[in-house]
C-alpha cells in the first residue's frame, strides 16, 4: 500500500501521513480497511434523494515490482438530517437508491432488515415494539416510538428547566444486485438517534383530604414525573432544610414510588398540618382555615451530579369543624349515650366497645336528633364489660370511641361506668339457694363454664361465654351454716377449683382468680334478703368486709397448747400424718365485739401467701379432708411475719 487519493479533491496522501491526519487503514491479503472520523476534512456531504448524507470516497493504490493495483471504496452514513421528530414518533428516512454506492440504476433490492444495538430484530419482536419499515421508491422510512424498548431516557437542565431525551441506536442491513455487473453488495449502518431536549416539567399533585378535622389533617402530596437518574437531595422549608433521612425522623414519610414498568418516579410526601412549618390562617368570616405548605425539592441528576431545585406551594382549606362532644347516663337497666356533633356533618365513625357501629347496631340502638344521636344499650350487651361484682349490683362500663374513618385515629373517647341494681342471688323457703355468676373485665380468659361452687363437683346450672347460673340446697354443695342471733346465715362460694386455677395461671401471663361469695338469711322460717330483714326487724347487720389484719401464730407443743416453741427451735421437722397444733391471735384490736374465726387457711411453700401451689388445710371454717394433691412427706416449718 503506498497512497490513498481522496475523491472528488482528489488529494493524494502516503500512508503514514493518511494515519496521522487521524484515519486509520490496514490491509490484510483479502481485505482493506479505513476508518475515518464523521467530521473528518476530506469527507463531504451529498444529498442522496432528499436526505443529506456524508461520504467518504478512496482509491487505495498497492505497488508491486511490474504492477499496480487500485481499490476504490466509498461509505455513506446518514446525517442527523435524515431524522425527523415528533414527541410521539422518530422517523428515519434512508435512500433506497444510495448513489455513491450504486453504479447504476438497474439494480434489485434483495433484502431489507432493521434491528436494535447492532442485533436483527424479526417480525414478532418488531411489532411487539411498535417499530415499523417501510419500503417505498425512494427511500426506506423507519419509524420508532419515543420511550419505545430499545432505548432510553435521559434527563438534563438547562436554566433549572428539566428536560429529557430519547436515545435509541437502530440498524439497517441492506442487500442488494446490480444487474449489469451481477454484483451483490450488503450494506449495514447503525445510526445512534438522540431526540432533541424535550421539556418536562415536574408537577406537584396535591391528594390532601379536605374533610378532616385539623389537628388530624395531613398534607399528601407527589412531586413529578422524573426519570430514574434524578434523586432528592434535601427539602428546603421557610424555617428550616432537611435532607430525607431527616424528614422521615420529623414525620413527613418521604417515600420514592416508580411506575409500573419501572422507568420513571415520583416523591410523594406526607407533612401534618400541625408541624411548624405549615403556615395557618383563619378566616373567621367564611368559617375556614386555610393552612399552606412552601417549600423547595434539592434535586440532583446522576452520574454527573448535576443539581437543579424545584419551588412548590401546596395548600388546603378546611371548614372550622368544631370537635363533637359525648355526653352520658344510666337507669337501672340502659346506657344512654349523646354524641352532639354541633351542626356539622358526622365525619367519623362509632365504636362501641370493640364494635363498629354497623347499619343494623344504628337501627336497633341508635335515635337521631337534628345534631346528635343517642345510643341506648342494655348494660347486659356484649359491648359492655363488667368491671365488678356486689352482693346485689355489678358495675358495668361502656366505652365509645368516635373515630376518623381515613386513619382511624381516635377523634374523641368516652367511657360511663355505672352500677345496676341487681339481684344475683336470690333464696327460697324450701331451702334452695341460686346464684348469678358474671364474667369480669379482670378475667378474660375465663370460661364462666368452669366455675364451681366451694363442693368442685357443683357445677353451674347454666352458663354461656358472660354467665354462671347455679341452683343448689343449702345443705349441698359445701354450703356452711352460721349462727348470728336469731339469724340463720347459710353461705356458699363461687370461683374456679384451686387445680384449675394453677393451670389456667401457668398458662396465661397474669394470674387470674374469681371469687364470689354469695349467702341467705333466715329468720322464723321465712326467707328474707338482708335489705329486707333490716327494715322488718330493725336489727341492724354487717356485710362480711374484705382487708388484712395483724394475726400472730404460734405453734404449740402438744394439744394442751401450754408451751409453744421459740423462735430458737425452728426449722422444725414433722413427718406425713403427724399433727401440728396451732394458736392464731388477733393482736392489732381492742374491739371487744370482734371475734377472729378461721375460715380459710392454706399452706404454700413459699413466704409469698398468694403463691402457687397452695394445699387447703382449713376451708370454710372446717379441716380439708380431701386434699387431693399432698403437701412433701417432710415439711419445714419457718415462722415469718409475712407468711400469715
Amino acid at each position: 500500500m503506498t497512497a490513498v487519493v481522496f475523491s472528488p479533491s482528489k488529494k493524494v496522501m502516503k500512508v503514514d501521513e493518511v494515519q496521522r491526519k487521524g484515519y486509520a487503514i490496514a490491509n490484510t491479503p483479502t481485505r482493506l480497511v479505513l476508518r475515518s472520523p464523521h467530521n473528518a476534512e476530506e469527507t463531504y456531504l451529498q444529498n442522496v434523494a432528499g436526505v443529506p448524507m456524508r461520504v467518504l470516497s478512496t482509491s487505495t493504490f498497492f505497488a508491486q515490482k511490474w504492477l499496480v493495483t487500485r481499490v476504490d471504496a466509498t461509505a455513506v452514513c446518514p446525517t442527523p438530517g435524515a431524522v425527523e421528530f415528533t414527541p410521539e414518533v422518530i422517523t428515519w428516512y434512508m435512500p433506497r437508491h444510495i448513489d455513491p454506492l450504486i453504479s447504476s440504476d438497474a439494480f434489485t433490492m434483495l433484502e431489507v432488515y432493521m434491528g436494535i444495538d447492532a442485533k436483527r430484530l424479526d417480525t414478532e419482536e418488531m411489532a411487539a415494539r411498535n417499530y415499523s419499515v417501510l419500503v417505498t421508491e425512494a427511500h426506506i422510512i423507519v419509524e420508532i416510538p419515543v420511550g419505545a424498548v430499545g432505548g432510553y431516557f435521559k434527563s438534563h437542565i438547562q436554566d433549572n428547566q428539566y428536560f429529557v431525551t430519547y436515545t435509541i441506536e437502530p440498524m439497517l442491513e441492506l442487500l442488494w444486485i446490480e444487474e449489469v455487473a451481477h454484483e451483490d453488495t450488503r450494506y449495514k449502518v447503525l445510526f445512534p438517534i438522540t431526540t432533541p431536549p424535550m421539556a418536562r416539567p415536574p408537577q406537584v399533585r396535591n391528594y390532601t383530604p379536605l374533610d378532616a378535622v385539623p389537628e388530624q389533617a395531613v398534607f399528601v402530596f407527589e412531586l413529578g414525573t422524573f426519570n430514574l437518574d434524578v434523586a432528592l437531595l434535601n427539602i428546603t422549608f421557610p424555617t428550616v432544610v432537611l435532607t430525607v433521612a431527616e424528614c422521615n425522623a420529623r414525620g413527613f414519610n418521604v417515600q420514592e414510588q416508580r411506575s409500573l414498568d419501572n422507568t420513571l418516579k415520583t416523591f410523594r410526601m406526607e407533612v401534618p398540618f400541625s408541624d411548624p412549618v405549615v403556615f395557618q390562617e383563619k378566616r373567621p368570616e367564611q368559617g375556614v382555615t386555610t393552612f399552606t405548605l412552601q417549600l423547595i425539592y434539592g434535586l440532583v441528576i446522576l452520574p454527573e451530579y448535576t443539581t437543579f431545585s424545584h419551588s412548590a406551594v401546596v395548600d388546603a382549606v378546611l371548614l372550622d369543624i368544631v370537635p363533637p362532644s359525648v355526653t352520658g347516663n344510666c337507669d337501672q337497666e340502659n346506657f344512654y349515650i349523646t354524641v352532639d356533633y354541633r351542626n356539622q356533618e358526622p365525619f367519623f365513625v362509632v365504636l362501641v366497645g370493640k364494635r363498629l357501629l354497623s347499619n343494623e347496631l344504628a337501627q336497633q340502638y341508635l335515635t337521631e336528633g337534628d345534631a346528635n344521636f343517642t345510643i341506648t344499650l342494655p348494660f347486659s350487651s356484649p359491648d359492655a364489660v363488667f368491671e365488678s361484682v356486689h352482693s346485689s349490683s355489678v358495675r358495668s362500663r361502656l366505652d365509645v370511641a368516635l373515630l376518623n374513618p381515613y386513619n382511624n385515629m381516635t377523634l374523641k373517647y368516652f367511657s360511663l361506668a355505672c352500677s345496676f341494681l341487681k339481684t344475683l342471688t336470690e333464696c327460697f323457703s324450701n331451702g334452695t339457694m341460686t346464684a348469678l355468676a358474671v364474667k369480669v373485665e379482670t378475667a378474660p380468659s375465663l370460661n364462666p363454664g368452669l366455675l364451681t361452687l366451694s363442693d368442685p363437683a357443683c357445677g353451674p346450672t347454666y352458663s354461656d361465654d358472660r354467665f354462671a347460673y347455679f341452683h343448689f340446697t343449702v345443705n349441698s354443695c359445701g354450703t356452711t351454716r352460721k349462727f348470728i342471733n336469731n339469724v340463720m346465715l347459710y353461705e356458699n362460694e363461687i370461683s374456679l377449683p384451686d387445680e384449675l386455677e394453677v393451670k389456667i395461671n401457668s398458662n396465661t401471663s397474669s394470674a387470674e382468680e374469681y371469687q364470689l361469695k354469695i349467702s341467705c338469711y333466715y329468720v322464723v322460717n321465712i326467707t328474707h334478703t338482708l335489705a329486707f330483714l333490716t327494715r322488718l326487724h330493725n336489727e341492724p347487720f354487717a356485710e362480711t368486709g374484705t382487708g388484712r389484719i395483724m394475726v400472730r401464730m404460734r405453734l404449740a407443743q402438744d394439744a394442751s397448747y401450754n408451751t409453744f416453741h421459740q423462735e430458737e427451735d425452728y426449722p422444725l421437722v414433722r413427718y406425713l400424718k403427724q399433727p401440728l397444733h396451732f394458736e392464731a391471735e388477733l393482736t392489732s384490736s381492742t374491739d371487744p365485739q370482734v371475734a377472729l374465726v378461721l375460715d380459710h387457711c392454706w399452706a404454700t411453700l413459699n413466704e409469698d401467701r398468694d403463691s402457687r401451689p397452695r394445699w387447703n388445710l382449713i376451708i370454710n371454717g372446717c379441716a380439708n379432708r380431701r386434699i387431693r394433691t399432698p403437701p412433701p412427706p417432710l415439711c419445714v416449718f419457718q415462722p415469718h411475719p409475712k407468711r400469715w
